[in-house]
């Protein structure tokens, strides 16, 4: 059966601590990890894995920079972050002991480990952290005075589009969290329940499909994240018109 919170392993006085909360600490602990060895081990003459990552994020630099202009060094490091902790998270719920392992409690079975992204509260938590950066950048760019004329103004109709974009901040947070949410959620549970019916062979299509999935809910966070600090940046006169 499907449970959509995530559930406590341990309760440290008032604070649960989950098992998506336990996974989010182990993905910190890998890409710190990862970003030190990385760095202790640059060379001038690359080999195949220093190659293979310079490739990728110059890449996606290219990327930012078609999308985000003059901008995109300051976007990037979001960008690449978004992207980067997000893809792991949803890799490595892939892997094998993921929703099985685990310990019984009160007649129910506890497993040690879940997706972070299939936990809505650490969802919303990505969405508001993109939300916050992308009203600081915004300010750091056009000025608090260029940031507020998007939202404020004397003329009636340009007042009524402020109101509207104030909205779509609120809106931008509950479509980010929750389709990332969604996506990861629904793919464990047709695992999950692939998985009981058949134990070999026919879920691997299933799985299959999970890391594409888990590649592009990465990508479309990070990139749509990347279109909002854009748009923001961006002095609003030059959008067709000041206030």
């Amino acid at each position: 059966m499907a449970v959509l919170a995530p559930e406590t392993l341990i309760q440290i006085g008032a604070f649960p601590f989950t098992n998506t909360l336990l996974h989010t600490l182990i993905v910190d602990g890998l890409i710190i990890t990862g970003l030190v060895v990385l760095n202790k081990n640059l060379k001038k003459i690359p080999g195949l894995f220093q190659n293979m990552v310079e490739y990728a994020v110059d890449g996606l630099y290219s990327l930012t920079e078609s999308i985000s202009g003059k901008n995109a060094s300051k976007i990037f490091p979001w960008f690449m972050g978004f992207f980067t902790f997000i893809l792991i998270i949803n890799i490595t719920a892939l892997f094998p002991g993921f929703e099985t392992i685990g310990f019984h409690k009160d007649d129910e079975f506890i497993p040690l480990l879940r997706s972070a992204t299939s936990d809505i509260n650490v969802t919303i938590a990505l969405a508001i952290i993109a939300t916050i950066a992308t009203q600081v950048l915004a300010i750091k760019t056009v000025g608090i005075k260029g940031h507020l004329a998007r939202y404020f103004s004397w003329n009636p109709i340009f007042l009524f589009v402020g109101i509207l974009e104030i909205l779509s901040v609120f809106t931008n947070i509950i479509s980010l969290s929750f389709r990332l949410f969604g996506n990861i959620f629904a793919g464990e549970v047709v695992l999950s329940t692939i998985s009981q019916i058949f134990a070999f062979f026919l879920p691997l299509p299933f799985l299959g499909l999970e890391i594409i999935v888990a590649l592009v809910q990465a990508l479309v966070f990070a990139i749509l994240t990347m279109g909002f600090m854009s748009i923001l940046m961006t002095p609003h006169h030059a959008e067709g018109g000041e206030h």
